[in-house]
């Protein structure tokens, strides 16, 4: 896809791989609208728009806000999420519900009101950020894998569902990537040897750049020496 000109929705947009996919996209021309509960981004192509993803009401203003200015949705990022760490009997009721409505829910969501629109166009690319989570469990993020292994799922029989119609769906899988992420981890602390946010950024530009009978369905993202080199 040429991105100059195309208008992308990404979740998420304040910190972290959503803020730096904003950045990028809006370097390479796209007019990007980002939708989350707090902006740090100033650009003339970029419009902000308050929304809750867990609340669909909420995201279906924002979406039938952009559609009210353009005829598309080229691009969609659906990249809001968070993760609360501990054993599974020590997960609270609120903070499952939490990491479900945004993980799971808000994907949903921002989906049922950008498909379609781009099955009209017959074009179109979803991309969804899942986490290594998705891949394998884990201790102590039981609830947290859940709703990525559900993103996973939802994201690859998206793609059979779409395919037919050019629309692109592409699920990514980073792993341990130095955002805020981890601010709900006592034990986890953000470092140099995770994942940088402009790289996976990169990653998720040259994803969307591809030709248009190429789709990359899975993109697993691992930190080479995530521990740091051996000494």
């Amino acid at each position: 896809m040429e991105i100059k000109h195309k208008i992308a929705v990404v979740t998420g947009v304040s910190k972290g791989i959503g803020y730096e996919t904003c950045l990028q996209l809006l370097e390479k021309g796209a007019i990007v609208f980002g939708l989350g509960r707090n902006n740090n981004i100033t650009h003339p192509n970029f419009t902000f728009i308050p929304c809750d993803v867990r609340e669909f009401v909420s995201v279906e203003l924002a979406f039938k806000q952009i559609l009210s200015k353009h005829d598309s949705i080229d691009i969609l990022l659906n990249n809001a999420g968070l993760g609360y760490f501990g054993m599974l009997e020590d997960t609270s009721i609120e903070q499952w519900n939490e990491m479900y409505q945004t993980n799971v829910n808000g994907i949903f969501h921002c989906c049922k009101m950008a498909l379609p629109v781009m099955k009209k166009n017959q074009y179109g690319h979803i991309i969804n950020i899942a986490s290594t989570a998705a891949l394998e469990g884990l201790p102590q993020v039981s609830a947290y894998c859940a709703t990525k292994w559900a993103v996973k799922g939802l994201s690859e029989s998206l793609f059979r569902e779409v395919r037919d119609y050019k629309i692109k769906v592409t699920c990514i899988y980073p792993g341990s990537t130095k955002t805020d992420f981890f601010r709900n981890s006592p034990g986890i602390k953000p470092h140099d040897y995770m994942l940088m946010p402009t790289d996976v950024a990169l990653a998720i530009i040259q994803a969307i750049e591809m030709p248009d009978n190429f789709n990359t369905v899975n993109l697993e993202i691992r930190p080479l020496q995530p521990k740091g080199p051996k000494t």
